[in-house]
This record gives C-alpha cells, sequence and structure tokens, in this order.
C-alpha cells in the first residue's frame, strides 16, 4: 500500500469567501468541523503515516489547527511562498516524499476511492501515473477524460467541450515519484495543462474507473450539500 499522500490545500475559495472568510477552503467547516479533517480520516482508514499538505494562502489557520500530527497520521507542509500552480504544489511537495509513490488529491474535493484498488491497478499495470475517473451525469463543469480498453487515456477534453454523461478526473492521482521528477518541470505550471495534457500522447497515462462518493465544494450549492451528506462519514 502507499503509505504518503500529497494534498492541495492551498486554495483561497473565492466562490466560498463569504461563508470561510479569510479561511482557506480546505478549512471551511462542516458540521463544526474543517473539510480537511474529513479527507484526512478518510486517509487513515487506508493506512496512509504521513501526509504533506500543500499550502499558500493563510497557511497559519492550517498549521495552528493540525500542526504536526492529526489522530495517526505524521503531517508535514510544503509551503509556497508565492502561486506556484496545481503542479507547482505537487512538485514542491513530492521533492518531500521519502517513499516510491505518492497519492495526491485535492484539498476541496471528498472523493471516496478505493486506495487499495488504486495501487493494486498501478502495480498490475506498472503504472507511474494512474487517475482515478468518477463517472458524472454532465462533465461539462469539469472537463471529460477518455481511456481505450487498456486503461490508458486517450484524450483530455476541456471544461465546457461537451457535455453529458462522462467520465472525469477526480482529482486522486497514484504518482512514481522519480518518473515524475525527472521530467525536469518548471517551478510553476498548471498539473492538467501542463503536464498531463502535454504528457499522454508520449508517456502512458492509466485511468481507473471509480465511482465511489465523490462531491467537490467549490461552490456554495455543494458545500451546503456536504452539511448534510457528511454526516455519513462522522465516527
Amino acid at each position: 500500500m502507499i503509505k504518503e499522500a500529497i494534498i492541495l490545500a492551498g486554495g483561497m475559495g473565492t466562490r466560498l469567501k463569504s461563508i470561510t472568510g479569510s479561511l482557506p477552503k480546505p478549512m471551511a467547516p462542516v458540521n463544526g468541523r474543517p473539510f480537511l479533517e474529513y479527507i484526512l480520516d478518510y486517509l487513515e482508514l487506508y493506512s496512509v503515516k504521513r501526509v504533506i499538505l500543500s499550502v499558500g494562502y493563510n497557511h497559519e489557520a492550517i498549521e495552528s489547527h493540525f500542526k504536526k500530527r492529526y489522530k495517526y497520521i505524521n503531517i508535514d507542509y510544503a509551503i509556497e511562498e508565492t502561486p506556484l500552480g496545481t503542479g507547482g504544489g505537487i512538485l514542491q511537495a513530492m521533492k518531500m516524499i521519502e517513499g516510491r509513490r505518492a497519492i495526491v488529491m485535492n484539498g476541496d474535493t471528498m472523493y471516496r476511492v478505493n486506495l487499495g484498488k488504486l495501487y493494486d491497478f498501478t502495480q498490475v499495470h506498472k503504472a507511474n501515473i494512474a487517475l482515478a475517473l468518477r463517472e458524472v451525469n454532465d462533465v461539462s463543469r469539469y472537463g471529460a477524460v477518455e481511456i481505450n480498453e487498456r486503461a490508458i487515456i486517450t484524450s483530455f477534453r476541456e471544461k465546457g467541450e461537451i457535455s453529458g454523461k462522462g467520465m472525469i478526473s477526480g482529482g486522486v492521482y497514484a504518482i512514481n515519484k522519480d518518473f515524475f521528477l525527472d521530467f525536469g518541470l518548471p517551478e510553476a505550471f498548471s498539473m492538467e495543462k501542463d503536464f498531463f495534457e502535454k504528457i499522454y500522447k508520449e508517456q502512458s497515462i492509466y485511468g481507473i474507473r471509480c465511482n465511489q462518493f465523490f462531491l467537490d465544494i467549490g461552490i456554495p450549492e455543494d458545500y451546503q450539500k456536504a452539511q448534510d451528506e457528511f454526516k455519513l462519514f462522522e465516527y
């Protein structure tokens, strides 16, 4: 199993500003608890032992709450002094990973992927990068991802380019650290636009269908939805 995870937790949450105030988006309260606590609880179920939080905007709020440990999970921080984009944030955090692979996920999305299944998939396919793909009724908000019969990604479609039912990247990845670091990537870049969408034709990126619970709290309606639906995850 993969024992380390990177969580992108640097988002300001502009669309939730009226709710979160100056808090980073992953600290948005859900039933009296920061959203990020629910993600860490989920990771603990899969015996993840160490999490690197990629933080930026008002990172002090996250650090003062979690400090260096949450339950059985050790926490370290990769702090962006200037915005680095999703790719730059992952790159900075990946350099702190001690093992061969890491799980990467967004700090504003609860996607309860079976991480054991994701790990087994990377082993069977010898995948350096595997994205968890979620089927949704309308891909227009997210952009679509298509795979072939060997589970290799064949296309990334832009937000709004197509609509209707399809698969999206749910923002959970398993990544081989050395493979990723060997690209000599710039300090700041977008993981999706500047990395995945530029290399997938030359380097196999795999997609695994995972239809578990998925909720992105990026818009107020879905944030409100979390207040009810996250009661399932209280323990």
